[in-house]
């Protein structure tokens, strides 16, 4: 079963990606994946879709704010415009960097790392990011937003979009490796994207989300060794 984009559900290429992998982004010919407008556009839809489920509890958050403190509606439309003011920056960010891997050749016309070890990398890299204290202190504002709210707080809606923004800045640190995670299988890869998404809902959840942080970044780390040496792994 296809998903529309040239890969099936589990987001491996079918034949029409295969030959859209094979082409070369200097062609004389219109390719929309080689410019940055179109990549720009993809990625702030994926950000939307996956950063939107995040977001929710810190809208509650300050919902409860607007009842027990000084929050005002004024105030939470400031929070979710700063939040996605840092994800359309963050878009951004990734479209610039896929374009320029795309152009040097680490990435094909699908957004998948050409070498093994490319991916291997950044799953481990991703992966050891788990483990850092920058990862813990990111997530912590992420997880629980109420602190940063008691900690940072601004009323009215220029209060609320300092603290969207704060937040947002937070969570793009925390969050940047499941992005990235997508030049292993491809940015335009439904599985892989969806993957990262369920990841970055999951270490939002109140019961687990602390525990699973270095888990995660094993497990990461082992499918980084295991793509380097899959080809001793196969032979074997």
């Amino acid at each position: 079963m296809s998903t529309g984009m040239g890969l099936d559900l589990l987001g491996r290429p079918n034949a029409m990606a295969e030959a859209m992998r094979r082409m070369d982004p200097r062609m004389d010919m219109p390719m929309p994946m080689a410019e940055f407008r179109p990549l720009f556009a993809m990625w702030a839809l994926m950000m939307a879709a996956m950063m939107l489920p995040t977001l929710v509890p810190t809208l509650r958050t300050y919902d409860d704010l607007i009842r027990i403190a000084d929050g005002t509606r004024a105030g939470w439309l400031g929070v979710l415009a700063g939040y996605a003011l840092v994800w359309i920056g963050m878009a951004a960010l990734f479209a610039g960097v896929q374009q320029a891997l795309l152009f040097a050749g680490v990435i094909d016309m699908l957004g998948i790392a050409t070498s093994r070890w490319i991916g291997a990398a950044l799953l481990v890299a991703t992966g050891a990011f788990q483990f850092t204290r920058l990862k813990a202190v990111c997530h912590g504002v992420c997880h629980s937003p109420m602190m940063y709210f008691l900690g940072h707080w601004w009323a009215g809606g220029a209060g609320g979009l300092r603290m969207g923004l704060g937040l947002g800045a937070y969570c793009a640190v925390c969050c940047w490796g499941f992005m990235a995670l997508g030049f292993v299988g491809g940015v335009m890869s439904l599985a892989w994207m969806g993957i990262a998404t369920l990841l970055m809902i999951v270490e939002k959840l109140p019961q687990i989300g602390h525990y699973i942080l270095k888990p995660v970044g094993a497990v990461l780390i082992l499918a980084g060794v295991a793509l380097a040496a899959w080809p001793l792994i196969a032979g074997a």
